[in-house]
């Protein structure tokens, strides 16, 4: 049996991705064990991936060195005896747990000086358009000279795809009294990396307000830092409708997200981690994107509707519009995901 142990992504849509390395991971070797380190807030999308055997939580903040914890998590892991390490984010101290713990093979792509922290560095990072396949080409050895390996495509690769714990599921609506008979469309308004993400609020009523009128109804998700704008848009909507539209931004759990999400028929959302969870639990997804880009991260959902304008500005992958504008997200009119939903 090979060991592996993967050191994760920090972002959850990120996360849900790299669900499609160790698909591949276990298709190559199908008695391998697969453990992921990942942040707290990540850890229980592992959970529901059953190609991992255990998640481990990273204890340190995003973007914090914690030389000396990372050096203890790593000497602690050696007698767990890894063969062999994937540290999928690009940055030098997210290699130093892999090298403490004296994992004989560290894989990853070249990035930051980790020259002798990887031994099986990768540098053709470019060869490959879309995040996931780059996640997915560190599951195949090097071929001499030649580190391309043809994955076939993006159509090609396997999915994420998430485990929907019914029981659970069962309870979370009751948890909070939902409606289950009646076709659901879920919102997602917001957008952890920044404003130059999010689709202004005014155009997500318009779809409540229109998914409402066809007798549907509307769960709006996302954390406590986007329950102010999901209210703002149930406000919006007109007041007889407004009892077909459900706040659950702030109130669930990751997971609860992802067993509500699962009962969406339709989710609309920016390009943020919901949006890939979305995906994953197979909603057909619209995904808005305002400064990024679906050439990189696109929701890998069997039934996608990208949403987006050409302007010259566009994708500046900024948090906030360096222009003051937001063009790229204001001029996105309404009906144009109101026509996907019909």
């Amino acid at each position: 049996m090979k060991k592996i142990l993967i050191i994760g992504p920090s972002w959850v849509g990120d996360m849900v991705m790299s669900q499609s390395l160790y698909i591949v991971l276990k298709q190559l070797n199908p008695e391998s064990q697969i453990d992921v380190i990942a942040p707290k807030w990540c850890k229980p999308i592992l959970d529901r991936m059953p190609e991992v055997n255990k998640a481990i939580e990273m204890p340190i903040g995003h973007g914090e060195l914690g030389f000396s914890s990372r050096r203890k998590i790593g000497k602690s892991l050696r007698g767990e005896q890894y063969d062999q390490a994937y540290i999928l984010p690009k940055s030098a101290k997210s290699a130093l747990i892999p090298w403490f713990a004296n994992i004989p093979i560290r894989t990853g792509w070249k990035g930051e000086f980790r020259y002798g922290l990887l031994n099986d560095i990768r540098i053709n990072m470019k060869d490959f358009q879309y995040m996931v396949e780059r996640y997915v080409a560190l599951a195949y050895p090097k071929n001499g000279s030649d580190e391309s390996h043809d994955l076939g495509g993006l159509s090609s690769l396997p999915k994420p795809k998430l485990i929907i714990d019914k029981k659970q599921q069962l309870e979370t609506f009751t948890k909070f009294s939902l409606n289950t008979q009646q076709n659901t469309i879920g919102l997602c308004p917001g957008a952890e990396f920044g404003p130059a993400k999010k689709w202004p609020t005014k155009k997500y009523a318009e779809v409540a307000q229109h998914a409402c009128k066809l007798g549907k109804q509307v769960w709006l998700f996302g954390s406590q830092k986007d329950a102010s704008t999901c209210n703002e848009i149930k406000s919006l909507v007109d007041p007889e409708l407004q009892c077909h539209i459900q706040v659950l931004a702030g109130k669930t759990t990751l997971i609860e997200a992802v067993d509500l999400l699962a009962n969406c028929e339709v989710v609309v959302s920016n390009d943020s981690g919901l949006m890939h969870v979305a995906a994953s639990v197979g909603c057909h997804v619209i995904g808005i994107y305002g400064s990024t880009s679906p050439s990189y991260t696109p929701p890998l959902a069997s039934k996608v509707d990208i949403i987006s304008i050409d302007i010259e500005c566009r994708p500046c992958f900024k948090r906030e519009c360096p222009l003051k504008h937001l063009e790229c997200l204001k001029n996105l009119s309404s009906n144009l995901v109101i026509d996907k939903i019909q």
